[in-house]
């Protein structure tokens, strides 16, 4: 078999092998730089776009482009792991009492298990090409590198980045935690998935914030999964209101698109199963957490990167909105809280609470 034939096998058996490690989408795209991609990553870094994600700056050249990061790649192996829902994310939406959890936050972190799978594939893949005389280096990573998954899993076929700005998949809908494999092995590139959305905008019209100044972009500033979850400080003023119940990121863009129907539950990794204690959790018990109490609650859960103090803080902001009386209590507890940001959310949340006051 001449070289050709050899890594078209392999690269055959590759995606063989990641499906049987959990991952429902593999695929593979060039490895050198898209200057239109780079174009729009620095376009939306200079707009401001990225809010106080200011690590998404600082690595902006590494960020452009795989070859950028790591020059000796050649091609791309983009994987999809699903963590498809079997119930409708928006359901809760009017429970007050009970808080809202983006779906992928409800079961274990995927860094840890799409990370795991993604090493044990390239093992494989090492082990396979030096048996097959190929010499081979890669690097693995999954969403903490300065690596543009989503317009890569787009570029290897495994799916489009549609208007809300992630990736969409004809089989698995929104609902896919990505990985990517940078190698110095020259696999043939997939075709480019074509972009299906069409003139549906109805992730645009979803948007409780308006975050989307326009179709495939994002404001960051404006949207509730960053304001809550990578947003340090107080929550502004003029998107309180529209978190609702929403205490950890949001799921309303990614729910609501059509090619969801396709998705199913079942093509789900099982460490992605929703802990029972995280579907609907009462806000009154997450008010009454402290620091060890919210660390053993989220133990193994990507929640637990916020840290307490943001968590009560969005806590705080869905019991003010919630109308409900019972709440006042647990939420006067947290008014001399040691964290200014904590307190002063407590203070606005009981005002909201409170009958007869100007907020209220």
């Amino acid at each position: 078999m001449d070289a050709a034939a050899v890594l078209d096998d392999l690269k055959a058996r590759l995606a063989v092998r990641a499906r049987a490690l959990g991952f429902v989408a593999c695929g593979i795209a060039p490895a050198a730089d898209d200057p239109v991609r780079a174009r729009r990553l620095h376009q939306w870094i200079a707009d401001g776009g990225h809010g106080g994600m200011e690590w998404m700056a600082t690595r902006a050249g590494q960020r452009q482009g795989p070859q950028s990061l790591w020059p000796e790649a050649r091609s791309v192996i983009a994987l999809g792991m699903s963590y498809a829902p079997d119930r409708d994310p928006l359901a809760l939406a009017d429970a007050r009492a009970r808080a809202r959890i983006s779906v992928y936050a409800q079961g274990s972190d995927y860094h840890d298990t799409v990370k795991k799978a993604l090493k044990a594939l390239a093992r494989w893949l090492v082990a396979e090409a030096e048996t097959a005389g190929l010499e081979v280096a890669l690097k693995v990573f999954v969403d903490t590198a300065p690596v543009m998954e989503k317009p890569l899993g787009q570029a290897a076929g495994i799916g489009w980045q549609g208007k809300h700005t992630n990736l969409v998949s004809r089989q698995h809908g929104s609902w896919l935690f990505l990985g990517a494999i940078y190698t110095t092995l020259p696999f043939a590139p997939d075709a480019p998935h074509a972009d299906r959305c069409g003139s549906c905008r109805a992730c645009q019209d979803a948007c409780p914030t308006a975050a989307f100044p326009a179709p495939y972009r994002l404001d960051a500033r404006r949207c509730l999964s960053y304001l809550t979850i990578e947003h340090d400080g107080p929550i502004p003023d003029e998107f309180r209101a529209a978190m609702g119940n929403r205490i950890y990121g949001c799921d309303d863009c990614l729910a609501v698109c059509p090619w969801n129907r396709f998705a199913s539950a079942a093509a789900r990794n099982g460490a992605f199963l929703p802990r029972a204690e995280l579907t609907a959790p009462r806000l009154a018990d997450l008010l009454a957490l402290d620091e060890p109490g919210f660390r053993r609650l989220f133990s193994g859960s990507p929640i637990k990167r916020i840290g307490r103090n943001r968590f009560v803080r969005n806590c705080l902001i869905a019991a003010g909105n919630s109308g409900e009386p019972a709440l006042r209590a647990p939420v006067a507890a947290l008014l001399e809280d040691g964290d200014a940001v904590v307190a002063e959310a407590a203070r606005w949340a009981l005002e909201r609470l409170t009958p007869g006051s100007p907020a209220a």
